[in-house]
């Protein structure tokens, strides 16, 4: 059996431990492994928010747009470190929901002799309520994807990269590939990937991708998103949303509607800049982490998990292969829900649950310790 002094060496020998620290931890007793839906609170976010509020705000005001403009394209310039995005490929701007309908309307612009969206039919709820809104819309079918289902009359896939209740990982290349050489475009939704395991759009042959950033990104409570589109598709794809943050000559207000032709493209309306900041500071943290370092521990919490779910006699549909899995446990059990409360009633255990009977236990790299994952899974099976 697995003992606690086993964590706790663990813990002595995790070379990102420090980074613990560079978060604000008000209870060390908390338990929390529900990072993959809300990231802790990085304190240099905290000192960031009160120079911004009290001096670009409070003190220049709007003179502070000088810099400000800009700030969702810098933003994403930082977004390479994380996914192998290149300057000038990603723009972090407003939220997951509208920058998946965004990229809908973009691919879909760019198949206009194809009629038929496809979505997995136990993706993530708002992934598929956004295909399927916008196949009501413009008339279009919606085909339920499933494994080697041919993709010849379809425009457009999207797909999560990671299962948001398994984890499992899907074959972002294998998959890309075939849906190019069916002339299928794909959206990538990486919100459980990004900050979680390492990615490289370019190497996998990503051409669109969004994410969030409140997640292991830690960019905080509604942090905008992020989308990606790869240099050859920014001058040819357009948006359904003319917002004048796209528009070439911002400040011409009696101008006709002409899109800038990078990624500005897909900006909309004033940036939420209090918000922006927060989730620069996250995905600087990551950065300076590194993602292969963040990988591996993801890998190593997530083996280590797995190894006491067997000890305990627990059951977990989550992928047993390192590399075929985010950053995340499930654990299978009827009374899940209740589960999940008392965890946090009577062990001071935060996990999270996903319907029908999964407790989804959360592992973010940068402050999820090896003791955490002991501790949460014994609190657990005291309740069984």
């Amino acid at each position: 059996m697995i003992s606690r002094a086993d964590a706790e060496r663990l813990d002595l020998d995790d070379p990102l431990a420090p980074f613990r620290d560079e978060f604000l931890i008000p209870d060390d007793e908390v338990v929390y492994l529900d990072g993959n839906s809300l990231g802790r609170t990085p304190k240099a976010t905290v000192e960031r928010l009160k120079r911004v509020v009290e001096t670009e705000w409070a003190a220049d005001l709007i003179t502070s747009w000088s810099h400000w403009l800009d700030m969702p394209r810098r933003v994403g310039d930082r977004m390479g470190a994380i996914i192998g995005s290149r300057p000038g490929e990603v723009a972090v701007h407003d939220n997951t929901t509208l920058n998946i309908y965004q990229a809908v309307h973009m691919a879909l612009g760019l198949r206009p002799d194809r009629k038929v969206l496809s979505v997995a039919a136990d993706d993530f709820p708002s992934d598929r309520y956004v295909v399927e809104g916008i196949a009501n819309d413009l008339g279009l079918s919606v085909r339920p994807l499933v494994p080697n289902m041919p993709l010849n009359d379809v425009a457009v896939v999207v797909r999560s990269v990671i299962d948001y209740r398994t984890a499992e990982m899907a074959d972002v290349a294998g998959f890309t590939a075939r849906a190019r050489e069916a002339g299928a475009l794909v959206v990538w939704d990486l919100s459980h990937a990004a900050g979680a395991v390492e990615f490289d759009v370019h190497a996998l042959g990503v051409e669109l991708a969004i994410g969030c950033s409140y997640k292991f990104l830690n960019g905080g409570p509604g942090a905008p998103a992020w989308t990606y589109v790869h240099a050859d598709l920014q001058t040819k794809v357009n948006q359904p949303i003319q917002g004048w943050f796209a528009q070439k000559d911002q400040f011409a207000m009696e101008r006709p509607f002409e899109p800038h032709d990078d990624i500005r493209r897909v900006l909309l309306g004033t940036p939420h800049m209090l918000s922006l900041v927060a989730t620069e500071e996250g995905i600087a943290l990551s950065a300076r982490a590194g993602m292969p370092a963040i990988a591996a521990k993801g890998r190593a919490l997530t083996e280590f998990a797995l190894s006491i779910v067997d000890d305990l006699g627990l059951r977990s549909s989550t992928p047993r292969d390192a590399h075929r899995r985010g950053c995340h446990v499930a654990v299978h059990h009827a009374d899940a829900a209740n589960l999940v409360d008392r965890l946090t009633r009577e062990h001071k255990v935060i996990a999270d649950v996903r319907p029908p009977d999964i407790v989804r236990l959360g592992l973010s790299p940068l402050t999820t310790r090896f003791t955490d994952v002991w501790d949460g899974l014994h609190a657990l099976r005291t309740l069984l």
